[in-house]
């Protein structure tokens, strides 16, 4: 048997069983992901590319695993949409203000209408939109909301909207009955906002914000099914979505959490954690494809949340963005979820040949999905393709120049999540009442990443000659991280540990060096010093992505190796129960400060030169949501002496205010 003919029978085994014809599917080759791995050019970066391969298996193996019967899945189904809302930043919920719908135009079709129009799903926030309907509609019909993935499409220097690149969609809709609703994204849109945070501008406070434009999206998606409802073409228990690229992803999230989306089809839309960390696909996706990912998921738990509506997950084979090995896999879970609910045949899986690329192979499937599940015609034959009909300039719903004066979709990413403004608490009760709460925020929503269990620190001398030794430590498998010791001259008794946690190879300003009774201890957390990567610039910005996709950062896990750190001096053999004394430079400072937060027993903290908010310093998943720097260096300053040096007083006035309201003793804020 010649190997295509091996290969045909095992891809209609896919179509058949799902999962269970992947491995030897895989085997054969065909499938495997184009990977763009982390490049590995020294020790440290090869550490980290482990470090990310055992945790995207960890949350891999532990992401459905609970779910072994229907009750599992119905039991945990809301907890887990709730836990969406939360990650895509619509949790509270915002509120359903009044869209204040405005056609501005339309154009006509020998077999439909387009009605340009915006509306508001927010206040500010302006959706532009183009409205497909057919001619001589009797009764209501059923209707598509498509979204819309990354088309530039440009008169001159201004925008006329990715549904314009798409209009051939919403076209095809109209002209078999369809009501279509084509909305624009805020990048790209007439209105351009920005989905490259991270990946392009290096906005990382979007994390401590617990911002993602996929949240905007979503929502854009929930207001669009509000106003498809108001329409009195619309069945409104008939509407569909559909989309490609990001529009696919939108598709996933918007379904997710919403049950009025009665079918759908993503295309192109979703991978898994393997693709987007080990695979490194990450590099080619912006911040808009991507939950804030608190609660650890991995992308098959968000597709489950379609279960058990009608649902073709569509891709090509040579996507190497969205690779097929991950789609097999998503589709392998989903497999399972639908068994459960005795609902298999409404799960459809749907590989075509080609790269990332709307291609007809792609859209006539999709049609006929449609076209069997929201209108009850399964054997539909497709005669008429998807075309553009119009010069995109028609479709334009802003006259030139006259965008509105109120629009917040520009800058949607710097209000669309609340960043908390914490007011001075009245009393000791009230403030003892905020500590518990900031506490639990701080383990559940933003040091959720760390590990689970402290692993054995392994505690081990490198080298060392004289009064200067280095020692190693794990902080998290398979991460070893170095520090050095200075010894007290005479090796005399060590009464005091002082613990630089440094930035920079030549730290400024220089720490001191050992008395006659104090040992100064140097020491860099992850991707610092020792173990700096010597990747370019760009693809250092894509392992920090990595960390968010793991539902940590970079800034969190290095306060996790600053506890470490002290839990190893602990134990080191010369300090026994020696007074520690924590010093931090630049955001290593911030990072020290919340370490102290779960350290017991230090002496004091020391602050040099520190950032006062996380918009300019290090990052952690939503804390911005609750608390900022200064109430974490009261939270500090109660437990014990803080020290500030090189820092603006003014810029900490919340915290002193505390310390006087509270009655604290003057050398718990020292400067």
């Amino acid at each position: 048997m010649n190997p295509s003919t091996i290969f045909h029978r095992r891809f209609t085994a896919l179509l058949t069983t799902g999962a269970a014809a992947l491995a030897p599917l895989l085997a054969l080759g065909t499938f495997a992901a184009t990977p763009m791995p982390i490049p590995a050019p020294n020790a440290a970066d090869r550490m980290f590319a482990e470090y990310f391969r055992v945790e995207t298996e960890r949350l891999a193996t532990s992401s459905l695993a609970a779910v072994k019967t229907l009750h599992d899945w119905t039991d945990r189904r809301a907890q887990y949409r709730e836990e969406l809302f939360e990650m895509l930043g619509l949790s509270p919920r915002p509120a359903k203000t009044d869209l204040k719908p405005t056609i501005t135009g339309r154009v006509e079709h020998a077999e439909f209408f387009v009605e340009k129009l915006h509306f508001q799903s927010l206040p500010g926030l302006y959706v532009t939109a183009n409205l497909y309907i057919p001619k001589n509609l009797k009764g209501r019909a059923p209707a598509i909301l498509y979204v819309c993935g990354h088309a530039i499409v440009k008169d001159g220097p201004a925008s006329l909207g990715n549904k314009t690149g798409y209009q051939h969609h919403g076209a095809w809709f109209a002209r078999h009955g369809y009501v279509c609703l084509a909305i624009d994204t805020i990048q790209l849109g007439e209105l351009e906002g920005v989905h490259h945070g991270t990946r392009r501008f290096g906005q990382f406070w979007w994390n401590s914000r617990g911002y993602t434009p996929a949240g905007v999206e979503a929502w854009n998606g929930i207001r669009a099914l509000d106003y498809l409802q108001s329409r009195p073409e619309v069945d409104s228990e008939k509407i569909g979505m559909t989309g490609r690229s990001g529009g696919g992803a939108y598709t996933w999230y918007t379904a997710a959490l919403d049950d009025r989306i009665k079918v759908a089809v993503p295309v192109a839309g979703i991978a898994d954690l393997h693709n987007h960390v080990i695979d490194g696909t990450v590099k080619g996706h912006c911040d808009c494809m991507f939950m804030v990912n608190t609660y650890r998921w991995d992308y098959a738990k968000l597709a489950a949340l379609l279960a058990p509506r009608p649902l073709l997950l569509a891709n090509s084979d040579k996507d190497t963005i969205f690779p097929l090995d991950g789609v097999l896999r998503v589709h392998g879970e989903l497999a399972r979820l639908y068994a459960l609910h005795q609902a298999s045949d409404k799960l459809g899986l749907l590989i075509t040949e080609g790269p990332h690329k709307d291609t007809q192979d792609l859209q006539v499937p999709a049609f006929r999905w449609f076209n069997r599940w929201l209108k009850g015609e399964p054997d539909t034959l497709i005669t008429v393709a998807a075309e553009k009909l119009f010069d995109p300039k028609q479709l334009r719903v802003f006259p030139v120049g006259a965008h509105p004066a109120d629009e917040r979709t520009t800058k949607i990413h710097e209000t669309f999540v609340a960043m908390a403004t914490p007011a001075l608490p009245v009393d000791t009760a009230a403030w003892a009442q905020q500590r518990t709460a900031w506490m639990q925020a701080l383990r559940e929503k933003s040091f959720r990443g760390w590990p689970a269990a402290e692993e054995p620190l392994a505690l081990g001398r490198r080298d060392g000659a004289g009064d200067v030794e280095r020692w190693d430590f794990i902080t998290q498998a398979p991460i070893r991280l170095p520090f050095t010791v200075q010894r007290p001259a005479n090796r005399a008794p060590v009464k005091r540990v002082v613990l630089y946690v440094l930035d920079r190879e030549k730290p400024t300003p220089i720490p001191p060096a050992a008395t006659a009774d104090t040992a100064i201890v140097h020491f860099f957390p992850r991707g610092l010093g020792p173990t700096a990567s010597s990747l370019a610039a760009a693809d250092q910005n894509e392992v920090r992505r990595r960390y968010q996709l793991l539902g940590q950062t970079m800034d969190s896990m290095r306060v996790w190796d600053i506890r470490r750190a002290v839990a190893a001096l602990r134990t080191h053999p010369l300090f026994g129960d020696t007074p520690i004394q924590l010093v931090g430079t630049r955001d290593q400072a911030i990072n020290a400060l919340y370490a102290s937060l779960f350290i017991d027993g230090l002496a004091s903290v020391e602050l040099i030169a520190p950032p006062a908010s996380h918009m300019a310093g290090p990052d952690y998943l939503n804390v911005l949501r609750f608390l900022d720097v200064p109430q974490a260096a009261a939270l500090a300053a109660e437990r014990h002496p803080v020290k500030w040096t090189q820092s603006n007083r003014e810029a900490w006035s919340w915290t002193t205010q505390v310390a006087q309201k509270l009655g604290w003793a003057p050398e718990r804020l020292q400067w």
